[in-house]
């Protein structure tokens, strides 16, 4: 209080002294120089009144008003009362006057108590009341519903990206790029370097690329698209899981093959956002993400691998608040670029965050027909995961964070000669069951991270099981026939896996991985040693037998096969398939 009464005292001094100086100024601007013309006549000028003491009325009246101020500073101090504006930080510290200028330090008080007045009277507290309330009144007016699950950090999920910012972006355009580079030792050592059964990993033995994905959002007065391309292995090994391409005309392989998304739709400001969405998006069932980047583990367990990656048709995505989302679908298959038969498929997904630390998803689908050529046959499916974060320390050096998932499908097909309740007239059993569960760690504030996990599957009908690339098989082909491993109703299929996953995150755009798999099958199913292709390489004819001199037989059965190979039981060549697979895959995978 004593150094602002000092301050204050020194700003009207040196106000009053200025306003000295400054008529003295004039009066020697009155003055005539060399050369000055004086005028011939002259108004003489009153003459102000001056007391004894030797001050001007105005100089008088400001040591007045000098006296009312100190009187007010000190009744202020006597009730231990505060300055209504205490000055800025910035303005104390221009007010140090130099000591060899001390006749200077009114002046730069003055210019540092104006510079501390431009502060804004909301900020400081006072100004009129009634323009704080029209203020107040205007932006809850403006205030907009918040963004969904923006209000969370959600990079510790299962299936999220782990980025956080964006080097580059733009009000119409948000650029994503991806990289996915993979090396297998699979130690079956398949002398085709072939593997089968998965949905990420291909080939052994050598370096790579799973996908190379560039594109991003378009976002411009509502309207919204997005598109990421695939280019890589998946570009072969996706749409090769696909049948519908097989029911009709125009070569629909080819023309989506390289595309992971594409879609286009508008944004309505309605609730807390409505998406209406038309195009191929991703599917959401089985917890994982297409990409891996996003995942805590490479190879995820049978429930996501072997449920769909896309799909192709129109979405709507409701946010009624900002922790839920209700997204129905209405699609073409179960990922299907085309439909199999001739009705669409129906699903949806529900998403709930009611705590930064739980994630609930339900997924379901129904009402479509999806084996090629098989018509009245339908298919349901529901599948459900909870992710919880049951540690968080982010500060800790150690073990700061800890989160797990589970995930439990059902399913079955009905129709046509199969049956989800059982063995009876209705046809064999044709049903999925089954669960995943991963358990994730993360070290010195998430450079490291280590996934435990794995999952089982019963699928009686084989209808989700991935069917090996034996001599070239592909969903289309399998569905005429697939002689060397068979998708025929009651069919049997038991399988389970585990994994352990280490993670480097040196930056938040790349993730260096190494993980170890072991997967075992009640049928024999894995590539093994012998491989799945005919000598000579795929002759083309996959739906038939091969002989031994890797010709096609033209036969679907193998007695006829046999014959038409020239006799034998060794006349006609066999894959070399195995119950059992373990292998190790490193990876290289960014995200920006």
């Amino acid at each position: 209080m004593r150094s602002f009464r000092n301050r204050l005292l020194w700003l009207v001094w040196g106000f009053a002294v200025s306003l000295a100086f400054s008529g003295a100024g004039r009066a020697d601007d009155t003055k005539g120089g060399k050369g000055a013309v004086e005028p011939a006549t002259t108004t003489a000028k009153p003459a102000e009144n001056k007391p004894e003491s030797g001050l001007t009325d105005r100089e008088r009246w400001l040591l007045d008003r000098v006296e009312q101020l100190e009187r007010r500073v000190a009744e202020l101090e006597a009730k231990g009362g505060k300055p209504v504006v205490e000055p800025a930080p910035v303005a104390a510290t221009t007010a140090e006057a130099p000591t060899a200028a001390p006749t200077a330090m009114p002046a730069r008080m003055a210019t540092s108590s104006s510079a501390a007045m431009k502060v804004e009277p909301s900020r400081l507290g006072i100004g009129p009341k009634e323009e704080q309330s029209s203020s107040l009144s205007t932006s809850t007016e403006k205030q907009k519903p918040v963004e969904p699950f923006s209000d969370a950090d959600w990079t510790w999920l299962n299936g999220n990206p782990r980025t956080k910012d964006i080097y580059w972006d733009s009000k119409f355009f948000t650029p994503e790029i991806r990289a996915d580079i993979n090396y297998v030792t699979d130690f079956n050592h398949p002398t085709d370097h072939s593997m089968g059964g998965s949905s990420e990993l291909f080939r052994t033995s050598e370096v790579q690329l799973e996908q190379f994905g560039v594109g991003g959002d378009f976002h411009y007065d509502n309207v919204r698209a997005r598109l990421l391309t695939q280019f890589g292995m998946y570009s072969a090994t996706t749409p090769r899981n696909d049948p519908s391409p097989g029911h009709g005309q125009w070569d629909l392989v080819s023309a989506y093959r390289y595309l992971t998304e594409a879609y286009g739709g508008y944004h309505f400001n309605v609730l807390h956002g409505v998406n209406v969405d038309a195009g191929i998006f991703l599917s959401y069932i089985g917890l994982f993400s297409y990409y891996n980047f996003d995942n805590w583990a490479y190879q995820p367990s049978y429930v996501s691998s072997n449920t769909p990656w896309f799909f192709e048709g129109l979405r709507v995505q409701i946010f009624p608040t900002a922790h839920l989302k209700i997204e129905p679908w209405f699609i073409n298959g179960w990922q299907a670029y085309g439909s199999a038969n001739h009705k669409p498929g129906l699903g949806g997904q529900i998403k709930w965050t009611p705590k930064p630390w739980l994630n609930i998803i339900s997924n379901n689908y129904g009402l479509g027909e999806d084996d090629l050529f098989i018509h009245g046959r339908s298919r349901i499916h529901t599948d459900n995961s909870i992710e919880v974060k049951y540690f968080d320390k982010p500060e800790r050096d150690g073990l700061d964070k800890m989160a797990f998932s589970l995930t439990g499908d059902l399913g079955c097909e009905y129709g046509s000669g199969v049956s989800c309740y059982g063995n009876h007239k209705g046809g064999p059993k044709q049903s999925f069951v089954g669960w995943m569960g991963y358990n994730r760690f993360w070290f010195h504030r998430d450079l490291f991270g280590l996934t435990v996990g794995g999952g089982q599957i019963n699928n009686p009908g084989r209808y989700l099981v991935l069917i090996p690339p034996i001599n070239g098989e592909s969903a289309i082909t399998a569905a005429t026939n697939s002689p060397y491993f068979t998708g025929n109703p009651g069919d049997p299929f038991k399988a389970w896996d585990s994994s352990i996953t280490f993670d480097y995150m040196p930056r938040q755009y790349i993730t260096f991985r190494a993980e170890y798999d072991y997967r075992h099958a009640n049928v024999p199913y894995w590539t093994g040693k012998g491989g799945i292709t005919p000598p000579g390489g795929n002759n083309g004819a996959p739906q038939f037998f091969a002989c031994s001199n890797g010709s096609s037989s033209g036969q679907t059965s193998l007695g006829a096969a046999e014959a038409a190979c020239g006799g034998g039981s060794g006349s006609v060549w066999f894959p070399d398939l195995r119950k059992n697979e373990s292998f190790i895959d490193l990876s290289i995978l960014v995200k920006f």
